[in-house]
């Protein structure tokens, strides 16, 4: 039959060939379809023929065309044809579809309808002719039934489609379907339908099916919904994310139906997915557009959904196409800065962390980013690089105008900017680490960031330089070419930045001998540059070299306080180079370096400050820097034993000119003898025990130093000031030549005091000779620092104020105060009663350990050995620690302050030294607190270090310093020590910071807190400054302070009296700190500083209310709870503020500061509350929700409470400054030349004091406006409340006015008898008007 057909078509006879179709039935039809399509011969030939007998003119063609149209389709989806007739047959319908008639399309397209519903899709071809039929169905113009009515073609597609989308799918086609919704025409609300179909089926999918399906719908996105594409898949893969994270935490999942996926498979997906969104974007720019304006907007109001793992890695793989980097880099760098600012203000509020218990950090996002990224997002990695320096970049360490960089890379930074520019650092550490390809790009840049920003700070590249070489030194050493490149430069770069590059490079210079050997003749060229810097430069890298690189036979770096760099590093270098030439290499570079003996102070300075280092890492170069110290000293030092001084002092200073410049650091050059010789006694002995052999060139300079340093201390003893050309009589200015001369030798000679003290203290071993010789130096030394600091004095230009740098070292500041005054041993009680006798000696230990704490507070390391040690440092800080507690709370002020002596107290003294101590170890040693806190603790010294409890531990102290201050109040007004209580209060505040704002400790704080400012009456007003400070940022962390600021606020209205004179404040006096001292600025100005705290609060939360009102999302319910929260939060807070306003605008403030704080104060609440009715507005046009009770009740309170006595307030600051300038008139017409002056200055203070006033009152107008338009959107009369103003920028006064009329009155009265009447009966018109005005407004 089919051969009959395929012949009558090819005839050209178009009625035999109906005929025959005609005497087919239905069955027959569709199997000789099958059958030839099986055979795979002319199948489409037939077909052809079928419609060429079939034509659409008559019913039964059309009706046959159907059949084969709905036989076909099975046929096709079967899986029994080859795939290339299947799309031979497939060409053929779609290009004959067109042809039918509107209802045959319609019934074909329901059929499609219900095989897709039914599943019966295999390889979906014949979904491309389902999608020509509802292109060729939208375009027909034909009335189609559809159920009981009828519709149009478009309309048809349009119910079809809805149907298709709210029915079934199998999740094998949903591919197909998608990749089909391409060729048909959809309206934007079809489209969105399809969308939203097709994201929801993504839950439905194997993993590995998803890449392909977005694919699909990205290029669905080309028609519109771009934003749903991007939110569906964005969302899909964060809540992906989550669940592998829970899974992750709870490993056995109680909900084992939820079949887990293996992690790298979800990263590969994802890394596949970024990749096709990336690809899409760069032929459709505007996807790219779309991506950034919906991850904006979306961090507004969520910014946990908006930037998770997988839309951080989106959004830098984006980045790469340059022309979106800037605009996705300064979202990313906008995010992460409010993120973090975010964070710090949570943390610094109770009231706010109990309505938002969740705190999103985006730090850890990016860094799981870095993390993410090792499953082969190649795509990522240079998008992280260049974000890492952009951060570092945009938030490095500010440089002060003319100062030095405020480096804060050693204390914990508080501040955003300098999170963001660590998490910079992290991330290219980071992305160092995971990935090897990107490794010499990432150190390139660095470098040529060290050597090109060499004027600003650059110790944050140079931090992260360090890590990458510790990181993976070996790695380095295919870059090393990079790293000798910057070598050559090292000349022209600042000390500070020479000496950490090299620091950080270090590990390298022990694996690389060609590194080494370029460094080397670098700095062998800068010794003999002209630049100072330059030779500065070479003197720290050949002491960096001579520390690192050992002569075989010292002693093991364990001995060593610092860890040598790379633990990579395994290999002995040793194994490298023989010892030998190890020696020779050392011995050349101090060759080279004796030459830099001969050079300027500042050379000179840093070697013997490096000599020490170099002798305790390398010890058998002893000799030979022994030897190159006494050749040293010997140029300076007079061996007659009779001579006095014992040190030739002018041979330390040059003269150039009229300029003179010391030459030799002679002190220092003692100072490292003194710690030298200390180190080489005590270590090397030890170990030349059984060797003789070299041992009396050894001991020769031993005993030349000894018999020296004896020598140098009798001799000092003896010496008096004049020896040294210094006495009371010498000058000591700075602008004379003799007096920098005579300073140049003061500071000499106490720093040789200062050595020669440490010295004999360390040997004499506790005798009591000794001791005396120790009493004898500091005479010497006390008198030259009474005369420097008297001179000071004096001339208060110079800058002799500050004490000059001790020369004792940590460790000896630590065992001298031990001794000093814990020292309880029977033995050492006789020698060291010498020592105890003298008050000044006692007063000067406990200085020189405050100024040793300070310096490291500031610097983060110390002057003289083991200063740069964090370790040993963290130790003698414990020890000082201990020493200054003991002796501040067993020996009180009071007690001591008896005897009246000049200078401050030594308990002061120790309580300075205290609060600095808790600040440094809270900067520099946060990790280490608990330990800091148990070795102050001795009563339990053997505790075991894992169970500490910083909170009980810190509240142990703080009970100590409340004692102290206690007693302070308690004692009578002549002992009342300001300056102490002062620091107490400090302490309490630094230590309040360790207790856990949870705890019962951390309660009673506060309430002893309180209980203090209640029942004390201070009239200091710094003490009474530091103690509502500390109430306050306690207070804060256990709940919001408005109901302790109304308390303050009655109170200093109850104090300084009211506006209206006649009104008797009713005195509730809650706080005794509130007092007529201390009212006005005092507490008036730290109220209003802690109400701004809150204001800010509160905006900051009608901020995050608009942006969770625009929320349109499906867990909008649990977002509108979530807003109900924080309206109800945020209209309590203003409530309570308003009562507090309430109190401060009726209250008699001085004119000045607290006023105009005042004035302004009041503009930003009116602001706060105008943004509040905003909310509501916007609130009720999205919503018909009508307006809260609560806020109906705010905006009574304001128009009762606050508003008219802001305009009371106003009049009475009017009036205060009217007085002034009268009171300045007067002066003007008694004195007119020498007052100018005086009169301006008050002019300028009265218009800068006024300045403020305009803008209330614009604050004011503005709230009321918007009051009305909330009141015409919500129905409810707002304005009720509200009494109109009689303040503007020009005010009738009618008393006023009338009294001016009547003058005038008068006057006319006088020069015009006849119009008398007409002109009285005028002016009683004009001045009527402005009264009935006034009390219509009142």
């Amino acid at each position: 039959m089919a051969q009959r057909i395929l012949a009558l078509a090819a005839e050209e006879v178009p009625e035999r060939l109906q005929e025959a179709l005609q005497s087919l039935g239905e069955g027959e039809l569709g199997d000789m379809v099958t059958r030839q399509a099986l055979k795979g011969r002319e199948t489409a030939a037939l077909l052809r023929g079928i419609f060429k007998g079939s034509p659409c003119s008559q019913p039964s063609g059309v009706l046959r065309r159907l059949q084969v149209y709905k036989h076909c389709v099975p046929l096709v989806e079967s899986g029994d044809l080859h795939l290339g007739k299947v799309s031979e047959i497939i060409g053929l319908l779609m290009l004959e579809a067109r042809q039918l008639p509107g209802d045959a399309l319609a019934e074909l397209a329901t059929l499609f309808v219900d095989v897709i519903k039914g599943g019966s899709l295999s390889n979906g071809k014949s979904l491309e002719l389902f999608s020509t039929i509802l292109t060729a169905l939208a375009s027909s113009k034909e009335s189609l039934a559809y159920g009981k009515g009828e519709l149009n073609g478009e309309e048809f597609k349009k119910q079809l489609i809805n149907t298709l989308c709210s029915s079934k799918w199998d999740p094998q086609s949903v591919i197909h379907l998608a990749n089909m919704f391409r060729d048909i025409p959809l309206s934007g609300e079809e489209l969105q339908f399809v969308v939203e179909k097709v994201l929801r089926m993504f839950s439905k999918l194997d993993l590995q099916e998803i890449p392909p399906l977005v694919y699909q719908l990205l290029l669905l996105s080309a028609k519109g919904s771009k934003k749903t594409v991007l939110e569906g898949i964005i969302s899909f893969f964060n809540q992906l994310d989550k669940r592998q994270k829970e899974e992750q935490r709870v490993p056995q999942s109680v909900d084992l139906e939820v079949a887990t996926m293996p992690l790298d498979q979800l990263r590969h997906v994802e890394g596949t997915v970024i990749l096709h969104i990336v690809s899409v974007i760069n032929l459709d720019q505007d996807l790219g557009e779309e991506l950034i304006r919906h991850l904006k907007t979306e961090q507004q109001k969520d910014p946990g959904r908006a930037l998770c793992p997988f839309s951080v890695a989106l959004l830098l793989s984006v980045a790469v196409k340059h022309r979106l980097q800037e605009q996705i880099f300064d979202f990313l760098k906008t995010s992460i800065i409010r993120s973090c600012k975010d964070l710090q203000f949570l943390q610094a509020s109770k009231f706010l962390q109990d309505l938002f218990p969740q705190q999103y950090d985006v730090t850890a996002v990016i860094l799981e980013v870095v993390k993410n990224s090792a499953f082969g997002w190649d795509h990522v990695t240079q998008g992280l690089v260049d974000l890492g320096f952009s951060l570092m970049e945009s938030y490095e360490p500010k440089k002060p105008f003319g100062g030095k960089a405020a480096d804060t890379s050693y204390g914990l930074s508080k501040m955003p900017a300098q999170q963001a520019c660590r998490l910079g650092a992290s991330i290219l550490l980071e992305t160092f680490k995971v990935h090897e390809p990107i490794r010499s790009d990432i150190l390139e840049q660095v470098l040529n960031r060290v050597l090109t920003k060499a004027a600003s700070p650059v110790s944050h590249f140079i931090d992260l330089l360090s890590n990458i070489v510790v990181s993976a030194p070996l790695v380095l050493q295919t870059s090393s070419s990079k790293v000798t490149e910057t070598f050559d430069n090292l000349s022209f770069l600042p000390i500070d930045t020479v000496q950490g590059l090299l620091r950080a490079v270090q590990p390298l210079l022990k694996v690389s001998m060609s590194v080494r050997d370029s460094l080397i003749l670098v700095l062998q060229k800068a010794i003999f540059s002209r630049q100072l810097d330059a030779r500065k430069a070479a003197v720290a890298g050949f002491l960096l070299l001579l520390r690192n690189f050992k002569v075989l036979g010292s002693l093991s770096s364990s001995q060593c306080s610092q860890a040598i760099g790379a633990t990579q590093v395994q290999a002995d270098v040793h194994a490298c180079y023989n010892s030998a030439a190890n020696e020779a290499f050392c011995l050349e570079i101090l060759g080279s370096l004796r030459r830099c003996l001969s050079q300027q102070a500042d050379v000179r300075l840093m070697l013997y400050e490096g000599f020490y280092d170099v002798l305790r890492r390398n010890s058998q170069l002893a000799s030979s820097i022994m030897e190159t110290l006494l050749s040293q000293i010997k140029q300076y030092y007079l061996p007659q034993p009779d001579l006095l001084p014992p040190l030739k002092l002018e041979g330390c200073i040059m003269a150039q000119g009229d300029q003179i410049f010391l030459q030799e650091p002679l002190a220092h050059l003692l100072c490292c003898i003194q710690h030298c010789l200390a180190w080489y006694k005590s270590t090397v002995h030890l170990c030349q025990g059984a060797e003789d052999d070299d041992e009396e060139e050894d001991v020769g300079f031993e005993q030349n130093f000894e018999d020296m340093l004896e020598s140098v201390t009798r001799r000092m003893i003896k010496s008096e000031l004049e020896d040294f050309e210094l006495d009371k009589s010498a000058d000591f200015s700075l602008s004379s030549g003799v007096g920098v001369k005579n300073n140049i030798y003061a500071i000499q000679v106490m720093g040789i005091c200062e050595v020669l003290i440490e010295y004999n203290f360390n040997i004499g071993n506790f005798s009591k000779n000794k001791f005396e010789d120790v009493l004898g130096l500091f005479t010497c030394y006390n008198k030259l620092s009474d005369i420097l600091k008297e001179k000071a004095g004096k001339n208060k230009s110079t800058l002799g104020n500050k004490t000059a740098r001790s020369f004792l070292s940590m460790n000896f500041v630590s065992t001298l105060l031990t001794a000093l005054f814990r020292d309880n041993a029977q033995s050492h009680e006789e020698s060291l009663a010498v020592l105890r006798s003298s008050t000044e000696f006692l007063r000067y230990a406990v200085s020189v350990a405050l100024q040793k704490v300070q310096q490291l507070e500031e610097t983060g390391q110390t002057d003289g050995p083991d200063g740069q040690n964090p370790e040993k440092m963290f130790q003698n800080l414990c020890k000082i620690t201990r020493v200054l507690l003991w002796r501040y709370t067993s020996i009180p002020t009071v007690v001591e302050e008896s005897g009246k002596k000049k200078g401050k107290s030594i308990s002061l003294l120790c309580l300075e030294g205290l609060l600095r101590i808790f600040n440094t170890v809270q900067q520099l040693y946060t990790a280490r607190i608990p330990q800091f806190l148990q070795a102050l603790d001795i009563t339990d010294g053997d505790a075991e270090e894992t169970d500490i409890n910083v909170t009980e531990k810190a509240a142990f102290q703080i009970r100590q310093f409340q004692r102290s201050l206690v007693n302070q109040f308690s004692s009578d007004e002549d002992d009342f020590n300001s300056k102490e209580t002062q620091s107490l209060i400090t302490v309490l505040s630094t230590l309040s910071k360790l207790l856990d704002p949870a705890s019962q400790q951390f309660l009673q704080f506060l309430t002893w807190t309180v209980k203090v400012c209640k029942e004390n009456a201070l009239e200091d007003i710094t003490c009474c400054k530091g103690l509502l400070s500390l109430l306050f940022s306690v207070h804060v962390l256990y709940k919001s302070p408005v109901s302790l600021l109304r308390e303050l606020a009655q109170d200093i209205h109850a104090c300084l009296g009211d506006i209206d004179q006649d009104v008797e404040v009713e005195s509730r006096s809650h706080f005794a700190i509130v007092n007529a001292k201390t009212a006005a600025p005092t507490v008036c100005l730290l109220v209003l500083g802690q109400v701004d705290k809150v204001l800010e609060e509160v905006d900051w939360l009608i901020k995050k209310l608009t942006s969770l009102g625009s929320d349109t999302s499906e867990d909008s319910s649990q977002a509108s709870n979530q807003t109900q929260a924080l309206e109800k939060g945020v209209i309590l807070q203003l409530g309570t503020l308003l009562t507090v306003y309430h109190e401060l605008v009726q209250t008699a403030l001085p004119a000045g500061s607290c006023v105009d704080t005042l004035l302004r104060s009041l503009s930003k609440t009116y602001a706060i509350l105008t943004s509040l009715i905003k909310h509501y507005i916007q609130a009720c046009r999205s919503t018909s929700n009508t307006i809260p009770g609560r806020l109906e009740k705010l905006v009574k309170l304001s128009g009762s409470h606050l508003t008219p006595q802001c305009y009371s307030f106003i009049t009475y600051v009017q009036n205060i400054h009217n007085e002034s300038l009268s009171f300045v008139e007067e002066k003007k017409k008694k004195k007119k030349e020498d007052e100018a002056a005086a009169i301006s200055t008050v002019m300028a203070k009265v218009l800068r004091e006024t300045k403020p006033i305009p803008n209330l009152i614009f604050a004011i107008e503005q709230y009321e406006k918007f009051l009305i338009h909330l009141s015409k959107k919500s129905k409810v009369n707002l304005m009720q409340y509200m009494k109109l103003s009689t303040s503007r920028d020009f005010r009738i006064n009618a008393s006023m006015l009338d009294s001016v009329l009547q003058e005038r009155n008068t006057e006319d009265a006088e020069n015009e008898p006849d119009n008398d009447q007409s002109s009285t009966a005028e002016q009683t018109d004009e001045n009527q008007g402005p009264k009935k005005k006034r009390q219509r407004k009142k």
